[in-house]
């Protein structure tokens, strides 16, 4: 299966940083791709789903994920419950590599689920993913930088 995986350093602590990332309901806000991210059900503090409406060159592509947050390591842990693609997860991982530094990675695996054009599709939509999910590091980092 095809992945992104993207990191980035933010001149940011990592509270700051991580409070950006489980902020999902405010991407829209900061992020021209991400039209809109909604929590549907939050269990407790650890565990949440989000439907999710993105634009991807121009098409809109939603899903609605279950995210599995550790606040203690910096982590969140996303899968795909239903949505447009065959198979969706990843994970956001933060580490502090300063006081006011933070390295952000971000990683998606994904299936678009139409065997006979994956090869000529999975290419094409991996770095449309890339692209989108640069643009979503760009908007916390900008986000997390102003505080």
């Amino acid at each position: 299966m095809p992945d992104v995986k993207i990191d980035l350093e933010i001149r940011a602590p990592i509270d700051r940083v991580w409070e950006t990332v489980v902020d999902i309901e405010r991407y829209q806000d900061s992020m021209d791709t991400v039209r809109s991210v909604r929590i549907v059900e939050q269990n407790d503090e650890c565990r949440r789903r989000a439907a999710w409406s993105v634009l991807l060159k121009g098409s809109i592509l939603e899903w609605e994920e279950e995210e599995h947050l550790d606040r203690e390591t910096h982590t969140v842990v996303f899968k795909q419950l239903r949505g447009d693609l065959e198979h969706f997860d990843g994970h956001w991982t933060l580490e502090a590599i300063g006081l006011e530094q933070t390295k952000v990675v971000f990683e998606v695996v994904f299936e678009i689920g139409i065997p006979m054009l994956a090869e000529m599709l999975n290419p094409v939509a991996q770095r449309s993913l890339q692209e989108n999910c640069t643009e979503m590091l760009r908007g916390i980092e900008r986000t997390a930088a102003i505080g």
